[in-house]
């Protein structure tokens, strides 16, 4: 569902929205025309040559060329997102209105107070600090996005070389291509578990969000500020509750898959990966990938310990048994690891091998 030209009756003004985050993103640093052209040229050299490089460490076998990889500037970013965000809103969109083609009275309730300004805000926060992200729910397979601007900013706060960081960053979102091309099901399950949480929100839900401080409360969440209250205090059905386990047991494997991938790689191709990781650590709560972006649109950025602990669990399983039998976690959803087993490898261990 493309952002661009389009927008949810009552809900979203998405156009709104991309207008606003692009302009609060802004353009980043200052980059002179041949060092733009050399940063793109080795973002998309870094991202083909990391493909080979993932494949070998986690066996994981890709078949054909996979989604697109595109580098892209902040406000490129920020439609992309916007069109991405308008997807997975589509449940919500279609149970409010009871697909009758207009909004009923909380559908119009939402979209007095949910509105372009409000989610253009978000994405402007988020669009000048993500280095990349993919987006598995652009048709028809997905794609990856690198965002150039954020990548020069961090490089030179952290004072990294160029060359190493960038190939760096293409090995943890490279992982992520990997994943979602390597396993075929993949895409449509974390698809279907979003969907999921949207048909579990009714009347009751929406209303929380809209009235009193429900609101200022996710906006304050979505921008890292306040107590880190978001979507996860508005929800309180165990089948609402249980969606969400899930899909933070999905996102916390992808994340520390690719965390555990870009280090394991790192040290044979990039002779600084130990400072880079070393700094990069050092800032790493500012900075937005894949997980950031559902950690602050769900509010679990201060209250879900599981995203950290997903490399700790991938690591965990590949210390007892290797890489290989790992890679059973790929072969069917009903092998993924639970919320539980993030704090216990052995638990999944003893359960799916």
């Amino acid at each position: 569902m493309p952002a661009q030209g389009t927008q949810t009756p009552g809900m979203v003004d998405w156009e709104l929205a991309v207008r606003v985050g692009s302009r609060l993103a802004g353009e980043g640093p200052t980059v002179d025309a041949a060092d733009a052209r050399t940063a793109v040229a080795e973002l998309k050299a870094g991202a083909a040559r990391s493909t080979g490089l993932v494949a070998d460490f986690t066996g994981l076998e890709t078949h054909d060329a996979g989604p697109p990889v595109l580098v892209v500037d902040r406000a490129s970013w920020v439609q992309a997102t916007a069109d991405g965000f308008a997807t997975v809103m589509e449940p919500l969109v279609d149970r409010l209105t009871e697909r009758k083609g207009a909004p009923g009275p909380v559908a119009r309730a939402v979209g007095s107070r949910v509105t372009g300004t409000e989610v253009g805000v978000m994405l402007g926060f988020l669009g000048g600090k993500v280095l990349g992200q993919y987006d598995p729910f652009h048709e028809p397979a997905g794609r990856l996005l690198l965002v150039a601007p954020n990548i020069v900013h961090v490089e030179r706060e952290i004072g990294a070389k160029p060359a190493d960081f960038r190939l760096w960053v293409c090995l943890h979102e490279e992982t992520h291509r990997v994943q979602f091309t390597a396993v075929p099901w993949l895409r449509g399950h974390l698809f279907d578990l979003v969907r999921s949480l949207g048909e579990t929100v009714d009347s009751s839900t929406v209303k929380e969000l809209v009235t009193g401080d429900g609101l200022k409360r996710l906006s304050d969440s979505l921008r890292g500020g306040g107590s880190g209250a978001g979507l996860l205090d508005l929800v309180s059905t165990p089948e609402q509750r249980e969606v969400l386990d899930r899909v933070t047991a999905v996102m916390s494997l992808l994340e520390g898959h690719a965390d555990v991938v870009m280090d394991g790689v790192g040290p044979a191709v990039i002779p600084t990966v130990g400072k880079i990781r070393k700094s990069f650590d050092a800032r790493r709560g500012g900075v937005g990938t894949l997980d950031r972006l559902l950690r602050r649109l769900l509010g679990l950025d201060a209250k879900m310990a599981q995203y950290r602990d997903g490399a700790a669990f991938v690591r965990g399983v590949v210390d007892r048994v290797g890489m290989e039998r790992f890679n059973a976690v790929w072969a069917s959803p009903e092998n993924l690891p639970t919320r539980a087993d993030l704090a216990a490898p052995e638990a999944w261990i003893s359960r799916v091998l």
